[in-house]
Protein backbone atom coordinates (compact mmCIF):
# COMPACT_ATOMS: atom_id res chain seq x y z
CA UNK A 1 0.00 0.00 0.00
CA UNK A 2 1.49 3.44 -1.20
CA UNK A 3 2.42 5.91 1.48
CA UNK A 4 0.52 9.07 0.73
CA UNK A 5 3.33 12.32 0.75
CA UNK A 6 3.19 14.40 3.56
CA UNK A 7 6.85 16.44 2.75
CA UNK A 8 8.95 18.17 0.47
CA UNK A 9 12.55 18.15 1.41
CA UNK A 10 14.45 21.06 -0.48
CA UNK A 11 18.24 21.13 -1.21
CA UNK A 12 19.72 24.68 -1.85
CA UNK A 13 22.84 25.26 -3.76
CA UNK A 14 21.99 24.89 -7.47
CA UNK A 15 18.51 23.54 -6.42
CA UNK A 16 16.73 26.45 -5.11
CA UNK A 17 19.17 29.33 -6.64
CA UNK A 18 22.09 29.26 -8.90
CA UNK A 19 24.15 29.80 -6.14
CA UNK A 20 27.56 28.29 -7.30
CA UNK A 21 29.22 29.80 -9.98
CA UNK A 22 28.23 33.61 -9.31
CA UNK A 23 27.46 33.11 -5.88
CA UNK A 24 29.86 30.89 -3.69
CA UNK A 25 32.28 30.81 -6.16
CA UNK A 26 33.10 34.38 -6.49
CA UNK A 27 32.92 34.80 -2.41
CA UNK A 28 35.61 32.18 -2.00
CA UNK A 29 37.18 34.11 -4.37
CA UNK A 30 36.98 37.37 -2.17
CA UNK A 31 38.08 35.80 0.86
CA UNK A 32 41.01 33.71 -0.86
CA UNK A 33 42.10 37.61 -1.54
CA UNK A 34 41.02 39.05 1.87
CA UNK A 35 43.78 36.71 3.14
CA UNK A 36 46.00 37.64 0.95
CA UNK A 37 46.34 34.26 -0.08
CA UNK A 38 47.07 33.94 -4.70
CA UNK A 39 44.19 31.65 -4.94
CA UNK A 40 41.89 31.92 -7.88
CA UNK A 41 38.91 29.62 -8.60
CA UNK A 42 37.92 29.74 -12.24
CA UNK A 43 34.48 28.61 -13.24
CA UNK A 44 35.98 25.82 -15.17
CA UNK A 45 37.66 25.05 -11.88
CA UNK A 46 35.07 25.40 -9.44
CA UNK A 47 33.35 22.91 -11.68
CA UNK A 48 35.74 20.31 -10.73
CA UNK A 49 35.78 21.55 -6.73
CA UNK A 50 32.01 20.61 -6.59
CA UNK A 51 33.05 17.00 -7.08
CA UNK A 52 33.82 17.71 -3.46
CA UNK A 53 30.57 18.72 -0.58
CA UNK A 54 31.17 21.32 1.79
CA UNK A 55 33.26 24.75 1.82
CA UNK A 56 36.36 23.39 4.42
CA UNK A 57 36.62 20.54 2.14
CA UNK A 58 36.57 21.93 -1.32
CA UNK A 59 39.22 24.24 0.43
CA UNK A 60 41.25 21.16 1.64
CA UNK A 61 40.43 19.13 -1.72
CA UNK A 62 42.29 22.29 -3.62
CA UNK A 63 45.18 22.46 -1.73
CA UNK A 64 45.82 18.91 -1.67
CA UNK A 65 44.99 18.48 -5.50
CA UNK A 66 45.29 21.41 -7.04
CA UNK A 67 48.65 23.35 -5.64
CA UNK A 68 52.27 23.36 -5.08
CA UNK A 69 53.11 22.48 -1.28
CA UNK A 70 54.90 25.90 -1.74
CA UNK A 71 51.47 27.29 -2.08
CA UNK A 72 49.95 26.05 0.72
CA UNK A 73 50.81 28.05 4.00
CA UNK A 74 51.97 25.88 6.43
CA UNK A 75 48.79 26.39 8.92
CA UNK A 76 46.27 25.59 6.55
CA UNK A 77 44.45 23.61 8.19
CA UNK A 78 44.17 26.45 11.40
CA UNK A 79 43.63 28.87 8.53
CA UNK A 80 40.83 27.04 6.60
CA UNK A 81 38.17 27.79 9.43
CA UNK A 82 38.73 31.53 9.29
CA UNK A 83 38.70 31.34 5.56
CA UNK A 84 35.43 29.61 5.54
CA UNK A 85 34.23 32.06 7.67
CA UNK A 86 35.20 34.53 5.95
CA UNK A 87 33.37 32.92 2.58
CA UNK A 88 30.26 33.14 4.11
CA UNK A 89 30.04 36.99 5.20
CA UNK A 90 31.19 37.97 1.43
CA UNK A 91 28.48 35.28 -0.13
CA UNK A 92 25.80 36.66 2.48
CA UNK A 93 26.49 40.44 1.41
CA UNK A 94 25.98 39.15 -2.35
CA UNK A 95 22.73 37.48 -1.41
CA UNK A 96 21.81 41.00 0.24
CA UNK A 97 22.27 42.74 -3.09
CA UNK A 98 19.64 40.92 -4.59
CA UNK A 99 22.34 39.01 -6.85
CA UNK A 100 21.21 35.66 -6.43
CA UNK A 101 17.30 34.82 -7.51
CA UNK A 102 15.54 31.93 -6.53
CA UNK A 103 15.00 29.54 -9.74
CA UNK A 104 11.69 29.05 -11.86
CA UNK A 105 9.27 28.18 -10.04
CA UNK A 106 10.69 27.60 -6.59
CA UNK A 107 9.08 29.81 -4.54
CA UNK A 108 5.63 29.44 -6.72
CA UNK A 109 5.59 25.55 -5.64
CA UNK A 110 7.11 25.90 -1.82
CA UNK A 111 3.86 28.55 -1.66
CA UNK A 112 1.58 25.99 -3.37
CA UNK A 113 2.74 23.25 -0.66
CA UNK A 114 2.24 25.27 2.36
CA UNK A 115 -1.31 25.88 0.96
CA UNK A 116 -1.96 22.34 0.56
CA UNK A 117 -0.41 21.58 3.92
CA UNK A 118 2.59 19.93 2.76
CA UNK A 119 5.34 20.02 5.53
CA UNK A 120 8.65 21.51 4.58
CA UNK A 121 12.43 20.74 5.12
CA UNK A 122 15.63 21.92 3.96
CA UNK A 123 18.60 19.26 3.98
CA UNK A 124 22.14 20.94 2.81
CA UNK A 125 25.52 20.46 2.91
CA UNK A 126 25.53 24.71 2.83
CA UNK A 127 26.35 26.51 6.33
CA UNK A 128 22.76 27.25 8.55
CA UNK A 129 24.00 31.00 7.72
CA UNK A 130 23.86 30.68 3.66
CA UNK A 131 20.24 28.89 4.29
CA UNK A 132 19.29 31.92 6.65
CA UNK A 133 20.32 34.94 4.45
CA UNK A 134 19.11 33.05 0.99
CA UNK A 135 15.67 32.62 2.45
CA UNK A 136 15.64 35.89 4.08
CA UNK A 137 16.55 37.82 1.03
CA UNK A 138 14.22 35.77 -1.46
CA UNK A 139 11.36 34.94 0.80
CA UNK A 140 11.60 37.25 3.64
CA UNK A 141 12.76 36.38 6.92
CA UNK A 142 9.51 34.38 8.02
CA UNK A 143 10.21 32.28 5.38
CA UNK A 144 12.81 30.42 7.58
CA UNK A 145 9.91 28.96 10.07
CA UNK A 146 8.00 27.60 7.35
CA UNK A 147 10.82 24.87 6.92
CA UNK A 148 10.28 22.39 9.80
CA UNK A 149 13.92 21.25 9.95
CA UNK A 150 16.84 23.29 8.26
CA UNK A 151 19.63 20.43 7.90
CA UNK A 152 22.56 22.37 7.09
CA UNK A 153 26.34 21.98 7.37
CA UNK A 154 28.24 19.87 9.82
CA UNK A 155 24.72 18.34 11.21
CA UNK A 156 26.16 15.08 10.81
CA UNK A 157 29.44 14.31 9.86
CA UNK A 158 29.70 12.44 6.71
CA UNK A 159 28.34 15.35 4.31
CA UNK A 160 26.62 14.00 0.81
CA UNK A 161 27.02 11.87 -1.14
CA UNK A 162 26.59 9.87 2.10
CA UNK A 163 22.84 9.55 3.23
CA UNK A 164 23.45 10.95 6.60
CA UNK A 165 21.84 14.19 6.33
CA UNK A 166 18.61 12.87 4.72
CA UNK A 167 18.69 10.27 7.53
CA UNK A 168 19.19 12.60 10.03
CA UNK A 169 16.14 14.60 8.88
CA UNK A 170 13.55 11.85 8.18
CA UNK A 171 14.36 10.83 11.56
CA UNK A 172 14.11 14.26 13.57
CA UNK A 173 10.66 14.79 11.30
CA UNK A 174 9.83 11.42 12.64
CA UNK A 175 8.71 10.34 9.07
CA UNK A 176 9.83 7.41 6.64
CA UNK A 177 11.20 8.02 2.99
CA UNK A 178 7.97 6.41 1.55
CA UNK A 179 5.94 10.01 3.19
CA UNK A 180 8.47 12.26 1.56
CA UNK A 181 10.13 13.50 -1.74
CA UNK A 182 13.65 15.07 -2.38
CA UNK A 183 14.47 17.79 -4.09
CA UNK A 184 18.00 17.82 -5.84
CA UNK A 185 20.17 19.17 -8.50
CA UNK A 186 23.34 17.32 -8.66
CA UNK A 187 25.08 13.34 -8.31
CA UNK A 188 26.07 13.89 -5.21
CA UNK A 189 23.36 15.25 -3.94
CA UNK A 190 20.65 12.47 -5.55
CA UNK A 191 23.39 9.71 -4.46
CA UNK A 192 22.22 11.28 -0.60
CA UNK A 193 18.77 11.17 -1.34
CA UNK A 194 18.41 8.02 -2.84
CA UNK A 195 20.77 6.55 -0.45
CA UNK A 196 18.07 7.43 2.05
CA UNK A 197 15.28 5.56 -0.19
CA UNK A 198 13.73 8.84 -1.23
CA UNK A 199 11.89 9.57 -4.99
CA UNK A 200 13.66 12.55 -6.06
CA UNK A 201 12.81 15.23 -8.50
CA UNK A 202 16.15 16.77 -10.10
CA UNK A 203 16.83 20.36 -11.49
CA UNK A 204 19.86 20.74 -13.40
CA UNK A 205 21.88 24.04 -13.54
CA UNK A 206 25.22 24.24 -15.86
CA UNK A 207 27.58 22.60 -13.67
CA UNK A 208 25.46 19.25 -13.19
CA UNK A 209 23.70 19.02 -16.35
CA UNK A 210 26.00 16.07 -17.44
CA UNK A 211 25.64 13.97 -14.32
CA UNK A 212 24.29 10.73 -13.90
CA UNK A 213 20.72 10.92 -13.02
CA UNK A 214 19.03 7.79 -13.89
CA UNK A 215 18.09 7.47 -10.41
CA UNK A 216 15.46 10.09 -10.80
CA UNK A 217 11.63 10.42 -10.57
CA UNK A 218 12.11 13.03 -13.39
CA UNK A 219 14.68 15.81 -14.31
CA UNK A 220 14.07 19.35 -15.17
CA UNK A 221 15.96 22.23 -16.45
CA UNK A 222 14.04 23.71 -13.85
CA UNK A 223 10.74 23.74 -11.85
CA UNK A 224 8.70 25.73 -14.81
CA UNK A 225 6.35 28.65 -14.22
CA UNK A 226 2.79 29.08 -16.04
CA UNK A 227 4.11 31.16 -18.64
CA UNK A 228 7.29 29.76 -18.09
CA UNK A 229 7.73 26.05 -19.57
CA UNK A 230 10.21 23.38 -17.85
CA UNK A 231 11.90 20.98 -20.72
CA UNK A 232 11.98 17.09 -19.54
CA UNK A 233 15.13 15.33 -19.82
CA UNK A 234 14.28 12.18 -19.01
CA UNK A 235 11.73 9.49 -20.19
CA UNK A 236 7.83 10.00 -20.13
CA UNK A 237 7.09 14.01 -19.94
CA UNK A 238 4.33 14.89 -17.68
CA UNK A 239 1.00 16.81 -19.51
CA UNK A 240 2.00 19.72 -17.54
CA UNK A 241 4.42 22.23 -18.33
CA UNK A 242 5.50 23.19 -15.01
CA UNK A 243 6.14 21.26 -11.69
CA UNK A 244 3.17 21.94 -8.82
CA UNK A 245 1.89 19.69 -5.93
CA UNK A 246 0.09 17.39 -8.67
CA UNK A 247 2.70 16.80 -10.31
CA UNK A 248 4.90 16.25 -7.30
CA UNK A 249 2.21 13.87 -5.90
CA UNK A 250 2.33 11.70 -9.21
CA UNK A 251 5.79 11.50 -9.27
CA UNK A 252 5.84 10.22 -5.70
CA UNK A 253 3.33 7.40 -6.36
CA UNK A 254 4.90 6.38 -9.41
CA UNK A 255 8.08 6.28 -7.48
CA UNK A 256 6.52 4.42 -4.79
CA UNK A 257 5.14 1.79 -7.50
CA UNK A 258 9.04 1.25 -8.36
CA UNK A 259 10.44 0.46 -4.92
Amino acid sequence: MNSPLQAFLFDVDGTMADTERDGHRVAFNRAFEEYGLEWHWSVETYGELLAVTGGKERMKFYTEKFLQPAQVPDSIDQLIPGLHQSKTRHYTELLSTGAIPLRPGVERLINEARERGFRLAIVTTTTPENVTALLTHTLGAESIDWFEVIAAGDIVPAKKPASDIYDFTLKAMKLNATQCIAFEDSSNGIKSSVGANLNTIVTINDYTKDDDFSAASIVLDHMGEPDQAFTVLSDNPPETTFLDCDLVEQLHQQGQGKR
